[in-house]
C-alpha cells in the first residue's frame, strides 16, 4: 500500500501532529517546525525533539517531513530579502535536523521585478550558499513544483531542471511533486494517457528519481489556471483518475504522499479521514 498522510498542526507541541496523524490512521506526516507566516521562531528544546521522536516510534509513523515558511523567497532580486531568505532556510534545515526529519519542502520562489532566468540563478545561488552553511548530513531540500501564480518559479518542469543544473551538490536537493500545482500549471493529469504523458515529461526533463515526496491535492481551479487552490480528493477539477494512476504507479511505490487539503469536518467526520479513505479505495488490491 502507498504511504499516505497529511500536513498536520503542531499546536500544543510537535508530537501533537504525530498523535493526530496516528488517530486518523496515517502512515506519514508533514508539519511546519515554526509559524509559517513569521520569520522568527523559538528554539526547539531537546525535550521537545525527544518527545516528537519517541511519539513517532510509538505510533509507527515514518517519513516525517517539514514544509518551509512561505515568506522565504530565494528567487528575489531584493538583496536584503534574498539574504534573509537564505538565513531563514538555513534555520529551517537545522530545525528539521533537530526533529530527525529528512526533508524540508520549499517553493522555489518568485523573480518579481527581475526575469525568469535571473530568478532561477538566484534560487540556485541561494541553495548553494545554504549548503555551505549547513552540514551535508542535515535535512535536504525538496523543491516543490508550483501552480505558477504571478512570477512564481517551478511551474514548468524545465524551470526545476534549470535550478538543479546550477546547484553544486545536487544530491542534497530533490523534488516534491504537487498534483494540484501540476494541473493548474497546465499538465493535464485527468486521464490515464494524460497522467502518463505528464510523468514521462517530468522523467525526461528532471527525472522521476528526484521525486522524494508527493503532495496529493485536487484543484479548485481548472487546467492551466495558474491558480493555487487545493480541493478535497475527487471534488475538484482534477478528479479521481490522476490519483488512481499515481497510487498504482510502480515507479512511485514507496514515495510518501501527503494531503494538503482544507482542514474542516464533513458531517462530523474530518475531511482528512474522508480523503484518506478515498485514496485507499483507489489502490488496486
Amino acid at each position: 500500500m502507498p504511504l499516505l498522510g497529511a500536513h498536520m498542526s503542531i499546536a500544543g507541541g510537535y508530537y501533537k501532529a504525530v498523535e493526530a496523524a496516528a488517530k486518523l490512521g496515517m502512515d506519514v506526516v508533514q508539519l511546519f517546525t515554526k509559524n509559517n507566516n513569521q520569520w522568527n521562531a523559538k528554539e526547539i528544546t531537546p525535550a521537545e525533539a525527544e518527545k516528537f521522536r519517541s511519539t513517532l516510534a510509538a505510533r509507527g509513523l515514518t517519513n516525517p517531513i517539514a514544509h518551509a515558511s512561505y515568506l522565504i523567497n530565494l528567487g528575489s532580486p531584493d538583496s536584503v530579502l534574498w539574504q534573509k531568505s537564505v538565513t531563514a532556510f538555513v534555520a529551517e534545515l537545522e530545525r528539521a535536523g533537530q526533529l530527525g526529519l529528512a526533508y524540508v519542502v520549499m517553493h522555489p520562489g518568485a523573480f518579481t521585478t527581475s526575469s525568469e532566468a535571473e530568478g532561477i540563478a538566484a534560487v540556485a545561488r541561494g541553495l548553494n550558499e545554504v549548503h555551505g552553511r549547513v552540514s551535508a548530513s542535515a535535512a535536504h531540500c525538496l523543491l516543490e513544483n508550483t501552480a505558477g501564480q504571478g512570477s512564481c518559479l517551478g511551474w514548468k518542469f524545465e524551470q526545476l531542471a534549470a535550478i538543479l543544473e546550477l546547484i553544486a551538490d545536487r544530491d542534497r536537493v530533490g523534488v516534491c511533486f504537487d498534483t494540484c500545482h501540476a494541473f493548474a500549471a497546465g499538465y493535464d493529469l485527468r486521464t490515464a494517457n494524460g497522467y502518463q504523458t505528464a510523468l514521462q515529461q517530468f522523467d525526461d526533463v528532471v527525472g522521476l528519481s528526484r521525486i522524494k515526496a508527493f503532495h496529493l491535492n485536487d484543484s479548485k481551479k481548472g487546467l492551466g489556471s495558474r491558480v493555487d487552490r487545493h480541493e478535497h480528493i475527487g471534488h475538484g477539477a482534477l478528479g479521481l483518475e490522476a490519483f488512481r494512476c499515481l497510487l498504482n504507479d510502480s515507479r512511485c511505490a514507496g514515495v510518501p504522499m501527503y494531503l494538503e487539503t482544507p482542514k474542516e469536518d464533513c458531517e462530523g467526520e474530518p475531511w482528512d479521514a474522508i480523503n484518506l479513505r478515498t485514496l485507499r479505495e483507489l489502490v488496486k488490491k
